[in-house]
C-alpha cells in the first residue's frame, strides 16, 4: 500500500472479459453480475460524485446513493453498480431506466472495489485484501450494498443464479490487483442469457394500432464502420415507445449511418448513430444477425463508438 498518494481525478473502471461458461478453481471468487449502471464514487473532503464507465455524471441523478455516501467518514474511491431491485431483491435494467419517474423498486449501490482510502493507493493490493477493506469503510444503510462473494464453486454459483433468474456471475482472481481501465482475464463475466449493447441506427413506422415506431435498426461498430446487427420490435411497453421515438426524432437524418445499407422489410428513417440501447437475443447467426432480440433499455453510460460486438471467449 502507497502512502500519501494524491487523490485521482477520475479512474477508468476494470473490465471484465466474457467467456463460454461457469467454472470451480479456489484461486477464484465469485460475485453476482449486477444488472445496472457501473458507477465509480469518489468521495474527497465531504463531497461525493459518481461518474459512469464513461464519465457521465450520476451525482444528482442518483441523490439517494450520493447523499448516504456523503455520510461515509473516509475519503474514498469505490467502485460499483447502481442498480433497482425488484421484490426477490434481483437487479433489473428495466426498473433502473423508469425508476426516477415510477420511484418503483429500490434503489441501491452495490459496491465490490475499494481502489483508495484515505491517502493511500489499493490498486496493487490483492482483491480479497481490498474487498476486506472495504467492507469496514461502508456506511451502515441499505441504500449502500456491499457484494458478498462466494469461494470456489463458481458452477454451483452459476445454476443458483440461472434459477434466479439473474443476469449472470462474475468471476475474479482472488489475488488479483485493479487494472484501471484495461480489460483484463483477471475478472470474467458469465452470463445466463446473451446479451449485447447496439446502436440505434433508424427506426421503422409503426403498423396497425402500433403508435411511436415498429422496430429499430441496430448496428455496432467495427473499426470506425457501423455494421448491421439486426433490428428489434419487442421489449417496449408505452410509454418506452414515446420516450425512445422522442429522442430519435431529433436525431433524424435522410442518410443511413451504414456503408453497407441493409434491406429490410419496412421503410427506415434513419438517425444519428449516437443513442446506445442493450438487447437480449438467442444467438447469432451465421451472417452475424442477432436472432430474436428484446430491448431491455438505453444504455446512457455507454459511449456509440465504443460498442462492439462482445466475443466470447473460452475459461
Amino acid at each position: 500500500m502507497r502512502k500519501n498518494d494524491p487523490y485521482p481525478r477520475a479512474i477508468r473502471p476494470m473490465l471484465a472479459t466474457l467467456v463460454d461458461g461457469p467454472f470451480t478453481d479456489r484461486d477464484w471468487v465469485f460475485e453476482i453480475k449486477w444488472d445496472g449502471y457501473r458507477t465509480i464514487a469518489m468521495v474527497n473532503h465531504g463531497k461525493v460524485r459518481l461518474l459512469s464507465r464513461n464519465a457521465q455524471v450520476f451525482t444528482e441523478t442518483f441523490a439517494p446513493v450520493t447523499a448516504t455516501l456523503d455520510g461515509l467518514r473516509h475519503d474514498a474511491v469505490i467502485d460499483g453498480e447502481i442498480v433497482v431491485l425488484d421484490d426477490m431483491g434481483r437487479s433489473r435494467f428495466q426498473l433502473l431506466q423508469t425508476w426516477k419517474k415510477t420511484g418503483q423498486g429500490t434503489l441501491v449501490y452495490c459496491a465490490f472495489d475499494l481502489l483508495w482510502l484515505d491517502g493511500h493507493r489499493l490498486d496493487a493490493l490483492p482483491l480479497l485484501d481490498r474487498k476486506e477493506l472495504l467492507k469496514t469503510v461502508l456506511p451502515g444503510n441499505p441504500t449502500i450494498m456491499y457484494s458478498e462473494h462466494v469461494p470456489e464453486r463458481g458452477e454451483d454459483f452459476f445454476r443458483t443464479a440461472r434459477k434466479s433468474g439473474l443476469e449472470g456471475i462474475m468471476a475474479k482472481r482472488k489475488d488479483s490487483g485493479y487494472h484501471a481501465g484495461i480489460r483484463s482475464r483477471d475478472w470474467l463475466k458469465i452470463k445466463t442469457h446473451a446479451r449485447q449493447e447496439v446502436v440505434i441506427a433508424g427506426y421503422t413506422e409503426g403498423r396497425g394500432s402500433r403508435k411511436h415506431f415498429g422496430a429499430l435498426v441496430l448496428g455496432v461498430y467495427e473499426g470506425n464502420d457501423l455494421i448491421y446487427v439486426g433490428h428489434t420490435g419487442t421489449g417496449f411497453d408505452e410509454d418506452t415507445l414515446e420516450d425512445v421515438q422522442a429522442k430519435l426524432h431529433r436525431l433524424e437524418r435522410k442518410t443511413s449511418p451504414f456503408d453497407d445499407v441493409p434491406v429490410t422489410n419496412a421503410p427506415v428513417r434513419w438517425v444519428r448513430p449516437t443513442l446506445v440501447a442493450e438487447v437480449r437475443f438467442q444467438e447469432w447467426t451465421n451472417d452475424g444477425v442477432m436472432r430474436q432480440p428484446v430491448f431491455l433499455g438505453l444504455r446512457s453510460d455507454k459511449n456509440a463508438h465504443d460498442v462492439r460486438r462482445e466475443r466470447v471467449s473460452s475459461t
